[in-house]
């Protein structure tokens, strides 16, 4: 396949201003989209665009929808909306593709576009290619009688907030529960505290304020500290932190500690084959804690390891037949609840959990013995090759032998920011910091005398 310029792993991602997401690229994206997706059999179509609550959102909206229209198609704007709850809507208004402005857990200054396809589901490598494609062509407008036109999509916060509480069992409430909600103040902000409350919980909302601005500042899933406190500080039962656009969790319980995505996945994992009702095992990423894969193993449940991105271990899970999969940032996918990784869906799974199994959250991980590992993010100025330093591999194989059969080694390229991520893991916690300074002190050795 031809290099892509602009997709990432997740969609397009960047420095509002700095190419690809200016003003001009984003109007081209959104004709280009709109040629590949949009309209069909002389029918316009619709596509949805949905955001979170960074400032810069009203300025790519208003890109991407003059692009769509400009290609005949016909748009509804969401407003602030989780990344999956765009998905969701994608699948139930019959769009021919939603679209996402978000750069995530990113700070403010970054932004993105992101795609799902009809069915709810990212866009496969070969549709992006042919946007990219696309993007190279003259942009021609369509006549004036065809072009696109435009509206705000009715409830749809509350069209959403239906569809999370109805992934929670029936049977089962929230009464009783005093739980702690981190939006980011991002796209969950009004979103997840209904979905909780109107559960039954008594929620106490935090980081629920955007100002186009604050859009995960020291708060949400990449800033545990801010839950932690809040669950002691109020006597909560537990926490939960999303990130900004809503589509990855972490959650802490009532002493403090904090359940990452692989803990979340044990936990939803065991419950589901306790009750029988798991299907097939569980996928994770090659960044998934060892821990997780041999606490499964011990119970006999099935593991596979994809690459890092929450659409390969959604490709693993439809490979193998599976439901259950996710990342430890906090990507969890449950197939059988919703098409894509949804913050609010896994903590509902959790909360199930454990309100069946009478227990408090700092016992339903029990058995989960986590390995220390340590993550070095190496900032660079421009892509750099791992595969052809000499010096790198070295290191890696140093470090490999050093850790044996005891722990793992991870080096691998961000696909959302101009960073190597190294990733050391072992029973040890002092070697593994050392060995991670070490590798990480080469790597950023070999991409200087790259440069």
């Amino acid at each position: 396949m031809t290099q892509r310029r602009f997709f990432g792993t997740d969609g397009i991602r960047g420095k509002v201003g700095d190419e690809p997401i200016t003003p001009e690229l984003v109007l081209k994206l959104g004709w280009a989209a709109g040629r590949v997706l949009g309209a069909r059999d002389g029918e316009p179509g619709k596509v949805l665009i949905g955001k979170d609550t960074r400032i810069s959102g009203y300025l790519l909206e208003s890109a991407l929808e003059s692009g769509l229209s400009a290609a005949g198609v016909d748009i509804r704007l969401l407003g602030p909306m989780p990344t999956p709850g765009i998905a969701y809507l994608t699948r139930t208004a019959r769009a021919r593709a939603g679209i996402v402005i978000s750069a995530s857990h990113n700070p403010y200054e970054d932004n993105g576009i992101k795609f799902f396809s009809a069915e709810g589901t990212k866009l496969p490598d070969a549709v992006e290619a042919e946007i990219e494609r696309m993007m190279r062509e003259p942009l021609r407008t369509v006549a004036p009688a065809k072009l696109g036109k435009a509206r705000r999509y009715e409830d749809a916060a509350g069209r959403y907030i239906e569809f999370c509480k109805s992934t929670f069992p029936s049977r089962l409430t929230l009464a009783g529960l005093k739980i702690v909600v981190d939006c980011a103040n991002g796209a969950a902000y009004y979103i997840a505290p209904h979905v909780f409350s109107e559960l039954g919980a008594q929620v106490i909302p935090v980081a629920n304020e955007p100002d186009g601005f604050n859009i995960n500042f020291e708060c949400g899933s990449t800033h545990p500290a801010t839950l932690q406190q809040a669950v002691r500080y109020h006597g909560a039962d537990l926490g939960l932190a999303l990130d900004g656009d809503g589509d990855r969790v972490i959650m802490v319980d009532e002493t403090g500690e904090i359940l990452d995505g692989d803990a979340l996945l044990y936990i939803i994992a065991l419950a589901r084959h306790r009750a029988g009702v798991l299907r097939g095992g569980v996928a994770g990423t090659h960044m998934t804690n060892l821990g997780l894969e041999q606490a499964l193993a011990e119970r006999s449940i099935p593991f596979a390891r994809a690459a890092v991105g929450d659409r390969y271990v959604l490709a693993l899970l439809a490979a193998q037949g599976w439901e259950i999969g996710g990342e430890t940032s906090g990507h969890i996918l449950c197939l059988d609840k919703s098409s894509t990784g949804d913050g609010i869906i896994a903590a509902l799974q959790v909360l199930a959990a454990q309100i069946e199994s009478g227990k408090r959250l700092s016992q339903l991980h029990k058995g989960l013995t986590i390995y220390p590992q340590r993550l070095v993010n190496v900032r660079m100025a421009r892509r750099f090759d791992l595969r052809q330093s000499a010096p790198v591999a070295g290191a890696v194989a140093d470090a490999e032998r050093e850790l044996g059969s005891r722990g793992r080694v991870l080096l691998r390229p961000s696909g959302t920011e101009p960073v190597v991520r190294v990733m050391v893991e072992g029973q040890d916690t002092a070697q593994v910091e050392r060995l991670a300074q070490r590798l990480a002190d080469t790597v950023k050795r070999a991409a200087e005398e790259a440069a």
